[in-house]
C-alpha cells in the first residue's frame, strides 16, 4: 500500500519514525512520502519536507508567517494528489493537519489520526470537525479516549509510544560518555529549554541563571536537532555549563535533576525518573490568547495524565530566577523529590503497556 504521513516537531518525527518502522515490517510492499525530520528520514520511504521548515511557536508568530503556511498547505495538497495515498496519515501537528484533513476527506482519501490534536486543551468545538473529517484515531494518552466519549466518538487508545521509544533504547557507558564531553563527576542538571528559536530565546536566559546558585552541580544544555550550537552560544557564559546536541536520552539516563520546557519533553523526564520542573514562556501577545482558549489545570503532560501536580509548573510571570531557584533546591533532596519519584511509577502504570507504534500499523492494515 502507499501511505503519505504528516508530522511536525522533533516528537512527531520520533513517534513517526517507530510507526514506519512497524509499516514497513507489516507490509513489505509498502511505500511511504512523508513530512518530518531525520529520524524518520533514516527509516525509508521519501522526505517532502522537512519540520525546521515550518517551526513557528505561538498564534502571533503563526500569523506573521501566515503567507507561508499557506504556501505549505497548498504545496500539500498537490503533493498528496500527485502520490495518491491509500492512507493519509496524521500524526499531532494539528494546526496544519486538521486543514489538510478537511479537504483530504472531501476528496475521498482514507484519513487517520495518530496522537490526537489538543481539542481537550483548548476549542473542543473542533470534535465536529474531527469526527467529519477523520475515519479513525488513535490516542496515547488514557483521558483522551474519555473525553471523546463525551462527543460520542469511539477512538483506540494504544498506549503511549515513548514508552517504547526508552525502554528499546542502548544503555550508555556512563563514563565513556562524561569523557566524550568533557563532563566531570559532578551530578548533573540536565537543561531542556525546547526546539525552537522563540522558547529557547525566552527560556534558557532564566534557566543559565542557576548555574552560580548551584555550583555542586554541572548544567548541561540538551540541544535540539534543528538548531545549531552557534544559536545556544549566544546565552553561555557560565564554565560550569556544557552543551551536548541532539543526544536528550542519553543526557537524560545519566542526570539528577531537569528544568523542562512544557511538551513531550516533560514526560520524557519523568519516563527516565529524572525529577523535573516544568517551564514555558512564550509572547506577551501569544499568552493571553491561550489564556483565553486553553481551559485545564495543568500545562504538562505529567500532572495531566496523573490529574494532580506532580511536577511543579512556572508559567510565564512565574518563571523568575527566584521561583526557579526555590523549586530547583526542592526537588535535589528530601521528601519531596522522593514523592516524585513514587508518582512517577505510577505514571507509567497509567500508560498502559508497550507496543504502540505496531498496534497503530496494524490497525491501519486492517
Amino acid at each position: 500500500m502507499k501511505y503519505y504521513i504528516i508530522a511536525g516537531e522533533a516528537s512527531g518525527d520520533l513517534h513517526g519514525s517507530n510507526l514506519m518502522k512497524a509499516l514497513f515490517e507489516k507490509d513489505k510492499n509498502a511505500e511511504i512520502r512523508f513530512w518530518g525530520g531525520d529520524l524518520m528520514a533514516n527509516v525509508g520511504g521519501t522526505l517532502v519536507k522537512h519540520y525546521k521548515e515550518r517551526a513557528f511557536m505561538g498564534f502571533a508568530e503563526v500569523i506573521a508567517n501566515l503567507s507561508t503556511v499557506l504556501g505549505f498547505i497548498k504545496f500539500c495538497k498537490k503533493d498528496i494528489s500527485e502520490f495518491n495515498p491509500d492512507k493519509l496519515i496524521f500524526i499531532d501537528n494539528s494546526g496544519f493537519n486538521l486543514r489538510i484533513a478537511k479537504w483530504a476527506k472531501e476528496q475521498n482519501f482514507n484519513t487517520i489520526y495518530y496522537i490526537s490534536p489538543q481539542v481537550w486543551a483548548s476549542r473542543s468545538g473542533r470534535v465536529k470537525a474531527i469526527k467529519r473529517d477523520i475515519n479513525e484515531m488513535y490516542v496515547i494518552l488514557p483521558f483522551v479516549k474519555d473525553f471523546y466519549k463525551k462527543f460520542d466518538y469511539n477512538v483506540e487508545f494504544v498506549g503511549h509510544p515513548l514508552l517504547d521509544a526508552i525502554s528499546n533504547r542502548t544503555k550508555i557507558d556512563e563514563v565513556a560518555f562524561r569523557k566524550e564531553h568533557n563532563l566531570t563527576q559532578k551530578p548533573i542538571i540536565a537543561l531542556l529549554p525546547g526546539s525552537r528559536k522563540q522558547e529557547i530565546t525566552k527560556l534558557l536566559s532564566v534557566m543559565l541563571k542557576m548555574p552560580l546558585k548551584f555550583p555542586d552541580y554541572q548544567f548541561v544544555i540538551a540541544g535540539a536537532p534543528s538548531q545549531d550550537y552557534e544559536f545556544y552560544q549566544q546565552f553561555i557564559t557560565n564554565e560550569n555549563v556544557h552543551f551536548i546536541s541532539n543526544k536528550t536520552y542519553d543526557l537524560l539516563s545519566i542526570s539528577f535533576a531537569a528544568i523542562v520546557t512544557s511538551g513531550t519533553a516533560t514526560l520524557e523526564t519523568a519516563l527516565f525518573k529524572v525529577p523535573e520542573i516544568v517551564c514555558y514562556k512564550t509572547s506577551w501577545l501569544s499568552y493571553q490568547i491561550g489564556k483565553r482558549l486553553i481551559d485545564l489545570k495543568f500545562i504538562s503532560l505529567v500532572n495531566l495524565i496523573m490529574d494532580k501536580e506532580v511536577v511543579k509548573e512556572l508559567i510565564q510571570d512565574d518563571l523568575t530566577e527566584v521561583s526557579l531557584s526555590n523549586e530547583l533546591q526542592k526537588i535535589l533532596k528530601g521528601k519531596h523529590r522522593d514523592q516524585m519519584l513514587l508518582n512517577y511509577d505510577d505514571l507509567e502504570q497509567k500508560l498502559g503497556g508497550k507496543g504502540a507504534s505496531k498496534k497503530v500499523a496494524e490497525f491501519i492494515l486492517q
